[in-house]
């Protein structure tokens, strides 16, 4: 997916594509039981085809059985939407986007220190 844009996941898809990348490669009910929280199976399933469509999820089939696997890596996932995020409210400036979370204390100056000490080495 490296040149193809990526869409935003809605809070529903989100919160099954984390099962898909939590399971790896998985039967709907062992995504359905990743997802937790007493969500129905026929409603997580509907997400997972929904993520298909988006191109975030593919699938094996064996006999009648799908065995669904992401498309996308969280990392990849998390990189384009931080530098959407980044591009769209931070002027592209990764540094506007570390003192926003600074300021409102989101990432401590002793967590701040040591990202500049991991940086430096």
């Amino acid at each position: 997916m490296e040149t193809m844009e990526i869409k935003e996941l809605t809070k529903a898809e989100e919160q099954v594509m984390q099962a898909v990348w939590k399971v790896g490669q998985g039967f709907a009910n062992e995504i359905v039981a990743a997802v937790g929280g007493g969500v129905a199976y026929n409603t997580v399933l509907t997400v997972v085809r929904v993520l298909e469509q988006k191109g975030f999820v593919g699938h094996e089939t064996f006999n009648r059985a799908n065995r669904y696997y992401p498309l996308i890596s969280r990392e990849e996932y998390a990189q384009r939407i931080l530098g959407r995020l980044t591009s769209s409210y931070f002027g592209s400036s990764p540094r506007a986007l570390v003192s926003f979370l600074v300021d409102r204390k989101e990432v401590s100056l002793k967590d701040l220190e040591s990202l500049i000490k991991e940086i430096e080495q």
